[in-house]
This record gives structure tokens, C-alpha cells and sequence, in this order.
């Protein structure tokens, strides 16, 4: 290649559709829908480039309380699948090159002062930017000030109101690229999300609409959850109960697990879920690896679908006292019941970002003629909710049991 002997050129495959973060641009924003293949781009990219010149380069996002919730992983398993792991040195909580990059890694809604003092930052990676509030961009981007720097969005659409979106879709800066992706420009795109694409879309047309194809969300009159629920970053009481419920996927299912805690303030109860993670295409001996990335999961009760009895005495047998839910005549819309009783549900930015997608989804049935909302619960968007109500069915039987008592 053309330039200095100790230049050195990498590339690096990723779909043509990302071909535009090769040019200079101080902005470079990428929407839309799940399955586009952004973050994985964005990147391999940004390896490629460390690679071949010293760059320092910020990952942020609105909420990291640790390494664990960044971009380390991501960029740390592409070094290793496009065969760069001899031009980088990864440690628990840094990424250098052999030609003196520098990764960073930072939260932004709660570290302003930290954010501020940066220093000859030459690009900015912004992940899950879609959750990024107006202070922190007014925050961030005076911040990136070096000659020629640049900053990079990936985010999924979220609301017209978010800031973001206001940001960089409705007033998008001069000298920005804002584009939308949806899976269509993933030439890579796996079967087993197009299962799943295929399966909201006969379940939930809308819900695919905002999901897959990257189109702004709507809250339904349907959605259960309507107003019910909020992100929030927040701190585990020592001495609070833990509640642990488990959902096993099947087929195009994930597997899940998540933990929550009550607080009580006056006469109202709050429903706090701290930590959640889970996937699809778990197999059964990667689920004790599943479980212990949640606290105390080896040392809590777990309650679990009890349609897979085979996996409940795998995973017991694992160390993890997991035991199989109650289910009764009704049993989901009694536990739907109970979740909508809550004052509100807090949901901890850590957990896994499909739980966030199953509040804002989870919804009752139209009538597809009138469009009149039934009294149905469409079967979608609820691993994670049928996993909190398992853990919580002790609440939700003795609520019911204590009704009985009353009506007697």
C-alpha cells in the first residue's frame, strides 16, 4: 500500500452497507431496527483503524456501572474473529494496539466531571445511544474537540421524543451521515433471527414494525404495561428480598433468568428488577454459565418453567436451587394482575435490553376488524415477564388465597 514503511493497511469484512464509516465525517449515526449488523460493523471498523494508526478512542454509553456492561466484550471477540488478537494487548478493563491506540470505556449520565476532562479523544463510540439524554450529548459533544474528531452512533429506534432522535434525525448537525439499518442490510443475517423476525411478525405486525424495521415506537392502548415501567440505574438494599424466576427456551425461544427485589414507600410497592440476562440458542450445559452472571443465583431459590422438567434437574444437579413454578386455571393473567399492581417497575439499565423490549411490547389482542382491544394476552414478548412472575408466584398465590378467605 501507498505510505510510510511502518504503516500497515488491515481490513476488515463487513457489509457493504457500512462502507461509509471508512470516510471522514464528524458525525456518522446508524438506527433502526435489530439484526442490521450495526455494532459488530462499527466495531470491526474501529479495530481495523486502531490497528493500523494511533487513535484514542472513547466507547460510551448512557449507563456503565462496569466493564462488563460496555463495548469490551464486543470489540475484544471481533479482534479475535477477524485474526487481529497479535496487534492488541486486552486486559480485564483495557484494549491497546501495538501501535499505541486506546480504548476507553465510560458511562455518561453519571460521570459529567470525568467526561469533561478528556483529552484528545479522535473518536467517540456512542452504543445504545437511543438511551443518551439531552444533558449528556450537551455534555459529550464540546468534549470531543480534537482536530478532525469524530463521533459515532449505533442505537435502536426508540420514541420521537428522545433526544437522540431529536438530535441526529429531526436537527441532524452539519457534516453528519444519519442513516437507518434494518436487517435487510445484513448480508450476514442468521436464520435464527429471521425465525424470530418471522414469528413477530405473525404475532405482533406492529411490534415488527418498530423491532425489525426501525420504524419510531408507539405505545399501544394494548400495551399491559403502558406507562407502568421505567429505566433506572439504582442501588441493591443489603438486606432486601431477592426474587429469582427462570424461563427455558424452546425452539426460537430464549432462555432467561432475572432477579428483582420490592420496596415498599408509604402504602405503595415498587418492583425493582436489578439484573436479567438470558439468549436464544442456549444449550442446556451453557445455562449453569447463564446463571452464574447473576448474583447469588447458586445461593437463592430459582422458580422455573416447569414444562421443562428434564432442564430443572440438569441445572439442580449444577449446584443452582432451582424448583418448578405453580401454574393454575388463569394463573398468567393472575400474575399479570399482580405486575400491574406495582406503583411502578424500575428496571436496571444492566439487564439485558429485551426486557426492556418485552415492557414496551407485551400487549392484549385487537380485534383485527373493529380494532377493539380483547381481554387476550398475545403470546409474545414474555419470556422475561413470565420469568418475574415465576419468581414472584408465592406473592401472587397467597394474594389469591387471601381473596378466597375474604369471599368466604
Amino acid at each position: 500500500m501507498s505510505g510510510t514503511e511502518n504503516e500497515i493497511q488491515i481490513r476488515v469484512k463487513i457489509p457493504p452497507f457500512y462502507s461509509f464509516l471508512a470516510r471522514p465525517m464528524r458525525y456518522k449515526s446508524i438506527h433502526g431496527g435489530r439484526g442490521a449488523a450495526r455494532s459488530w460493523s462499527v466495531g470491526r471498523v474501529l479495530i481495523a483503524k486502531a490497528s493500523s494508526q494511533k487513535l484514542r478512542i472513547l466507547c460510551a454509553r448512557e449507563f456503565q456501572s462496569s466493564i462488563k456492561e460496555s463495548v469490551h466484550q464486543l470489540l475484544t471477540d471481533q479482534i479475535i474473529a477477524c485474526g487481529l488478537s497479535s496487534f492488541y494487548t486486552v486486559t480485564r478493563d483495557s484494549i491497546k494496539s501495538t501501535c499505541g491506540s486506546e480504548f476507553l470505556f465510560k458511562g455518561l449520565r453519571h460521570n459529567p466531571l470525568e467526561i469533561k476532562s478528556l483529552e484528545g479523544i479522535d473518536i467517540c463510540w456512542v452504543e445504545e445511544a437511543q438511551s443518551v439524554s439531552k444533558e449528556s450529548w450537551d455534555v459529550l459533544i464540546p468534549t470531543i474537540r480534537k482536530d478532525n474528531s469524530e463521533i459515532w452512533l449505533s442505537w435502536n429506534t426508540g420514541m420521537e421524543t428522545d433526544a437522540t432522535y431529536q438530535v441526529f434525525v429531526v436537527n441532524k448537525p452539519p457534516d453528519c451521515i444519519s442513516v437507518k439499518a434494518t436487517w435487510r442490510d445484513n448480508p450476514y443475517f442468521p436464520e435464527v433471527l429471521e425465525r424470530e423476525r418471522l414469528h413477530c411478525l405473525a404475532v405482533d405486525p406492529d411490534a415488527h414494525d418498530h423491532i425489525w424495521e426501525g420504524n419510531l415506537l408507539k405505545v399501544s392502548e394494548a400495551a399491559i404495561f403502558r406507562n407502568k415501567f421505567e429505566e433506572l440505574e439504582f442501588d441493591t438494599p443489603r438486606d432486601v428480598k431477592l426474587h429469582y424466576g427462570a424461563d427455558w427456551g424452546f425452539s426460537n425461544d430464549p432462555t432467561v433468568i432475572i432477579r428483582s427485589f420490592i420496596l415498599k414507600d408509604g402504602e405503595f410497592d415498587d418492583l425493582y428488577i436489578d439484573y436479567a440476562d438470558g439468549g436464544v440458542g442456549i444449550e442446556i450445559n451453557e445455562i449453569p454459565q447463564l446463571f452464574d452472571s447473576i448474583p447469588g443465583s447458586r445461593d437463592h431459590e430459582i422458580k422455573a418453567d416447569s414444562a421443562r422438567p428434564e432442564t430443572i434437574s440438569y441445572v439442580a444437579n449444577e449446584g443452582f436451587p432451582v424448583v418448578s413454578c405453580k401454574k393454575w386455571n388463569g394463573s398468567v393473567q393472575d400474575g399479570v394482575s399482580h405486575l400491574k399492581a406495582f406503583r411502578k417497575i424500575y428496571i436496571h439499565p444492566r439487564c439485558n435490553r429485551d426486557v426492556i423490549t418485552e415492557f414496551q411490547h407485551y400487549s392484549y389482542k385487537k380485534d383485527r376488524s373493529s380494532g377493539n382491544i380483547l381481554p387476550v394476552i398475545v403470546d409474545a414478548f414474555n419470556h422475561y415477564i413470565d420469568a418475574l412472575r415465576y419468581s414472584l408466584e408465592d406473592r401472587i398465590t397467597s394474594t389469591e388465597i387471601d381473596w378466597l378467605k375474604v369471599v368466604a
